[in-house]
């Protein structure tokens, strides 16, 4: 709740303590640090954003039904109510980059999430491919298109692209590759 309201950086040991309604000695005890207990709740919030990433691909069927634009599309529909309904806690996505540079286990641990969202990316909104390189690839390619729609969202919401906007893109840029 802290994380939601405050973000990192300006989370005190004093609100945790208010929050919770423990006190102070007890996130010495527990945690050794106000500073490893942020860490844990970053790490926990993680866990929330990777379950939330979840629920978008797997919103409303297997993922199978329609064609890949289609897919695309529903996917994005879904991802870009959340960035309304949610916008807190995606904002406190962008404290978790700068943990990570002070925070090796949370690096990591940030590292780790972003490795298998790639797969699970790729192999959902791509389909089967047999090649790791290329699944790899495909799913780096929609982790930026997140990042990237993500802060158009929070940044300009009214003027950010819908999911019809990307899907029409995508549809536009294909035309114009050869041999696609």
């Amino acid at each position: 709740m802290c994380l939601r309201e405050k973000g990192y950086a300006r989370t005190t040991a004093r609100d945790i303590v208010a929050a919770s309604g423990t006190n102070l000695a007890s996130i010495g005890y527990h945690y050794g640090s106000t500073e490893a207990l942020l860490n844990a709740a970053v790490l926990r919030a993680m866990e929330d954003f990777g379950a939330e990433i979840a629920r978008a691909m797997g919103s409303g069927d297997d993922g199978k039904a329609g064609d890949p634009l289609t897919r695309f599309e529903r996917f994005w529909t879904y991802v870009i109510e959340s960035f309304r309904v949610n916008t807190e806690v995606w904002m406190a996505t962008f404290d978790v980059f700068s943990v990570a540079q002070r925070s090796p286990e949370v690096r990591t641990a940030i590292a780790n999430g972003l490795e298998d969202g790639r797969l699970l990316w790729a192999r959902f909104l791509y389909g089967a491919e047999d090649d790791p390189a290329t699944l790899r690839a495909v799913g780096s390619l929609y982790q930026a298109l997140l990042s990237g729609v993500l802060v158009q969202w929070l940044v300009d919401p009214d003027r950010a692209p819908t999911a019809a906007d990307l899907a029409t893109a995508l549809r536009s840029i294909a035309t114009h590759v050869p041999g696609v």
